[in-house]
């Protein structure tokens, strides 16, 4: 149960474009990030959405459009205001053993930011009560980086990041490269500290299952566009875009643990470079028709708080809806098989 205030939002992107040279990066993104809830951004490697992450923290530039958070323009800010509105903003970086210096031991480097920022000492948390947030010891602080397990770096990396008690996080693939084991038990980490320090979060991955079970809304980025934004439940029982199909189809079902999976749609993702012209996903969508190849679609309504930016998303609807059975005896017709989405749905406890 989330506690978005159901409010204005806490961030808010208009037209929110990055590049780097001729890499389209972000192209183009409107979204809004309720207070309190968790946000899934989710996509392949090469679609933008960890530029996107750091784009809302200007730690990559924002070329064009605007970025607010709490009703704050952040291209207006110089870098000293900038650094006084991070301790708001944080970040946890995708591989923690990079962002932790392995010259430093733990302890250090969780009290690097109060030195960096200039915090009062009675505004700082101990180490130890650092640790004990993510559930750690504290004799991990005489720790080197070296010395820790993925796991263990992993809530080193979010400890450091609520040093300066944030009240937005983003978690850049907060379970890449750990077990089965120690990637749950990250997610049960981020989902209680949700509701104990009333957290916004942007966590972004490849993994559907991550943001199934963490996430109060789902959004779908593809080639530095958004292609589907909606609910959590309504994104997976519904989807109405066919590269949503396809990132769910890549999920082993039930009954088919240890099986690998691959996306079903054609061919590599495009370069950011040189997009296609039309729907950027057009080179790979069996829907795609003459209309796709010329007219780029905008995000428009499918039901209540859930849009989608593709031409024909009823027939991408109306094939999830049909049986594996029925899709067989109509010949398929080239459409992605539609999922059960069901072992999608564990239900998360009340932040």
């Amino acid at each position: 149960m989330s506690t978005s205030d159901g409010g204005h939002p806490l961030v808010r992107l208009r037209n929110v474009h990055t590049r780097f040279g001729a890499v389209r990066a972000v192209d183009g993104v409107d979204l809004d990030i309720r207070r309190g809830e968790i946000l899934g951004l989710v996509g392949e490697s090469g679609s933008g959405k960890t530029t996107l992450g750091r784009t809302i923290l200007r730690l990559a530039p924002l070329t064009s459009g605007r970025i607010e958070y709490d009703g704050q323009d952040l291209s207006d800010l110089n870098r000293r205001q900038l650094r006084r509105l991070r301790r708001r903003l944080q970040i946890v970086f995708q591989d923690p053993h990079s962002s932790l210096s392995p010259r430093l031991k733990v302890s250090y480097l969780l009290k690097e930011p109060y030195t960096i920022n200039k915090v009062p000492d009675d505004e700082r948390y101990t180490a130890a009560e650092l640790l004990d947030m993510v559930e750690l010891s504290s004799e991990q602080a005489a720790k080197y980086p070296h010395e820790l397990s993925g796991g263990q770096a992993r809530r080193v990396g979010i400890a450091r990041a609520l040093a300066l008690r944030p009240e937005f996080l983003i978690a850049d693939e907060p379970t890449a490269g750990l077990d089965v084991s120690a990637a749950g038990a990250i997610l049960n980490l981020l989902n209680d500290l949700a509701g104990q320090l009333r957290l916004t979060y942007l966590i972004i991955t490849h993994n559907v299952n991550v943001v199934g079970y963490l996430a109060d809304r789902i959004a779908v980025m593809y080639l530095g566009r958004l292609a589907e934004v909606g609910p959590t439940a309504s994104v997976l029982d519904a989807p109405a875009h066919p590269y949503t199909q396809a990132l769910l189809s890549a999920v082993p079902q039930p009954g088919e643990a240890g099986t690998t999976r691959r996306l079903l749609i054609a061919g590599e993702i495009p370069s950011p470079k040189n997009p296609p012209p039309g729907c950027r996903f057009h080179t790979r969508c069996p829907y795609a028709e003459d209309r796709s190849r010329t007219e780029m679609p905008e995000l428009q309504p499918v039901a209540p708080g859930h849009t989608v930016a593709c031409h024909y998303w009823q027939k991408v609807r109306d094939a999830s809806a049909v049986s594996p059975a029925a899709e067989k005896t109509q010949g398929g017709g080239g459409c992605i098989p539609p999922i059960d989405h069901s072992s999608y749905e564990s239900p998360k406890e009340d932040r």
